[in-house]
């Protein structure tokens, strides 16, 4: 900066801030001069390089043009703020109606899932979740799950890359019991809600991911009679204190005895119609005793304790409590369907 002419300068700057037309021109013209590395901050900075004799001369000049820089960025401020909006193509009709906003709502599967939570806790279970990728341990071999076993493909998903390392999607929320035992002694009373996967074919009635609720507790003395007693006010709460409930004989690896739970058909009353198939019921979940081997899995001592478990689908459920026949209904987005909700 030393040997500048402040006069060049000066004259340069009221060229230029003349040919300025917007406030984003004018900016970038104030930090170009003012900015901390600026043309002032230049000048300033190369006074001590000055002769003695000519720093006070020097300094005063740059502080006169500073000044009078920032009264020429002030006028030119005024000038933009008195110009109509149309001058930068940005006119706006405050007549017109305003865009109106959508109000979302909450998710019948999210709805039914709440609504089921709230009745178990009510009971005095606690909700826990758990990780959507599992261990092909966790999601088989601790629930009684052998590899070789036939019932292994009803649970079948998909696997992550590499497959050696045994990661996998979970197939059903019974995991989380696994994990929870591990982590918990008894007793317990924990109901799990979440996402699982299985490469089933998409249908009316069958999705790839879809939503269960897995049920469990632990503790010494618990009997069949309690898994009873549990489900009859789960069910009763969630379709109506007139439905009546039946246990069948099922067949489940991670537990034993185990048993279908029927409602009786909230369409007909039990009578029988196109919705339960001429039967009056309609199954709604899976439950029994858990298996003994699974207690050896986490270190639980299957002569002291003794539990039950149980799982439902989330989408039977809300299909069967609001008349929805077709369940790929949940994930189309359509609003005219979410809307009812």
């Amino acid at each position: 900066m030393p040997g500048i002419d402040i006069a060049v300068l000066q004259k340069t700057i009221e060229e230029e801030i003349i040919k300025i037309n917007s406030s984003q021109e004018l900016e970038a013209f104030r930090l170009k001069y003012l900015g901390r590395k600026g043309v002032i901050a230049g000048l300033t900075a190369a006074i001590p390089t000055l002769a003695k004799e000519e720093r006070a001369t020097f300094g005063q000049q740059a502080n006169a043009m500073k000044n009078r820089l920032l009264e020429l960025i002030a006028e030119k401020e005024k000038s933009f703020s008195g110009q109509p909006a149309a001058t930068q193509n940005q006119a706006i009709d405050i007549g017109m109606p305003g865009i109106a906003q959508q109000i979302g709502r909450v998710h019948p599967i999210t709805q039914v899932v709440e609504e089921i939570c709230t009745i178990f806790t009510r009971m005095g279970f606690s909700i826990v979740e758990g990780p959507e990728i599992e261990t092909e341990y966790n999601n088989f071999t601790g629930l009684n799950i052998a590899l070789e076993h036939p019932s292994r493909d009803a649970f079948d998903t998909f696997y992550l890359k590499p497959q050696e390392k045994g990661l996998l999607l979970r197939s059903h929320t019974s995991p989380v019991q696994i994990r929870v035992m591990k982590s918990c002694e008894p007793p317990l009373a924990v109901v799990v809600p979440g996402r699982v996967y299985r490469p089933d074919a998409t249908d009316a009635s069958h999705l790839f991911m879809f939503h269960q609720i897995e049920g469990f507790m632990v503790d010494a003395g618990i009997r069949f009679s309690d898994l009873k007693g549990i489900l009859e006010t789960f069910a009763k709460a969630v379709f109506g204190d007139d439905i009546k409930m039946r246990f069948r004989p099922h067949f489940f690896p991670f537990t034993e005895p185990s048993a279908e739970m029927d409602i009786s058909c909230i369409i007909c009353k039990g009578k029988g119609c196109s919705v339960c198939g001429r039967k009056g019921w309609l199954e709604i979940l899976g439950s029994g005793m858990i298996h003994p081997n699974v207690f050896e899995h986490v270190g639980y001592d299957s002569k002291k304790y003794t539990g039950f478990a149980f799982g439902m689908g989330i989408e039977r459920i809300a299909m069967l409590k609001y008349g929805i026949t077709d369940i790929r209904m949940f994930c189309e987005n359509d609003l005219r369907f979410l809307n009812q909700f």
